[in-house]
Parts: C-alpha cells; structure tokens; sequence
C-alpha cells in the first residue's frame, strides 16, 4: 500500500492511525501542501480531489480519510474500529462526523488561505477564527461524550473510528493555541491514546516529511 500523504494534514494523520492500530505495512509518499505538490499534474493524475490522504491498494485508489478508514476496517476487521452493534456504529460516527464534517472543513489549510489571501485577513484574525471554531466544535464533541457511559477511549475500552479524527483534531488545536479547559472526557480520551505506540508512531514529528 502507497499512502500519500502531507505530516500536518490531520486527514492524512487519521488513516495513518487506523493503518497503525491494523498492524498494517505502507510505503509513505509525501505530498508538500504548502508547496502545492496537490495541485501539480502528476497528483492532479491520480488524485481527482486533489487533496491527501489517497491510498493506493490493491491497484485502486482511494481519497477521502472516512472512506479510506471504513474500507480499511471492512477489508481487516481486527481490531474493529466501529462496533458490532448498529446503535454503537452510529454513535461513534456521530463523533468522528463532528471533528471530520464540523470543525475540519472550515479550519483546514486551504480555508485558512482563502481568508488570508482572497479576504484579506490578517494573522491574527485567522487565527482567532481558527481557535473559535475548534472551540465551538470541542465543546459539543465533549456533550456528547457526557451523554456515553464513562470509557478509556471515546467510545468503549478500545480505540475506534472517533479516536482516529479526534487525536489529530487535538494535535492541531494545540499548534494553534486552543484551549482544552473544562474538556475532560476529550483529553482523557486523548490522553488514553497517545499512550498507544499507533497513536505516536503516526504523529507529525514521526514522519519522513516533518520539517
């Protein structure tokens, strides 16, 4: 398996997770986001979103890091990344969509430059709206964590789906200053999976393009 992916891209950072916690192999191909690797015609080639992660397997390829993930947990189902049960499974999606489909999108690299470049935003506006955002967005992931039954990770005793979108969220957050305060099951979750060599190995200062 080729994975191509940028070491800052929380996306990339997710599947690098899942791939970690399946015990499986792949071949890292950086792809330079601020450089614009994305947009030149030999990524544009194979990659239709132009955006990281893209997994290459099995002579296909995959984009988007939820699919890259649930096709991952199909395809080696142990360890699970979602429950057995239909309700479980739709609760830990509800997680990770919060992070993935709420606070990513409007905090994500290319956003951030369209405010600074098209808009005309000056740094520290970005990054306020970067922090007001990712705030807004912890703070209801935490709600929902207080509605589950207490657990080591978000949802249950092992790792899923939600983990894998919420440590790189948190990752993140931090490089941008957020506050974590008054968030305790979210860091404790977190917290939970950091101590996992998965969760470490696949951190930004782990990989081959960390600058």
């Amino acid at each position: 398996m080729n994975l191509h992916s940028y070491f800052r891209s929380s996306a990339s950072f997710r599947v690098r997770i899942a791939l970690n916690l399946k015990g499986l192999a792949y071949d890292y191909v950086p792809v330079h986001l601020l450089r614009g690797d994305h947009k030149k015609p030999a990524y544009a080639a194979i990659s239709a979103d132009t955006l990281v992660p893209l997994l290459e397997t099995d002579g296909e390829r995959l984009s988007q890091s939820m699919a890259i993930i649930e096709y991952l947990d199909e395809t080696h189902p142990a360890p699970p990344l979602l429950p057995a049960d239909a309700l479980g499974r739709a609760k830990v999606r509800a997680l990770a969509q919060s992070i993935a489909c709420d606070i990513h999108p409007i905090n994500n690299l290319r956003v951030l430059k369209y405010l600074v470049r098209e808009l005309q935003v000056d740094e520290a506006a970005k990054n306020a709206w970067y922090r007001h955002w990712c705030r807004v967005g912890l703070e209801a992931f935490e709600r929902q964590l207080a509605q589950l039954p207490v657990a080591t990770y978000c949802y249950g005793p092992t790792p899923t789906l939600a983990d894998c979108c919420l440590v790189p969220q948190i990752f993140n957050a931090a490089r941008m200053a957020v506050s974590f305060d008054g968030l305790p099951r979210t860091m404790a979750a977190y917290e939970a999976c950091m101590a996992l060599p998965a969760f470490a190995q696949a951190q930004p200062s782990a990989c081959p393009d960390n600058e």
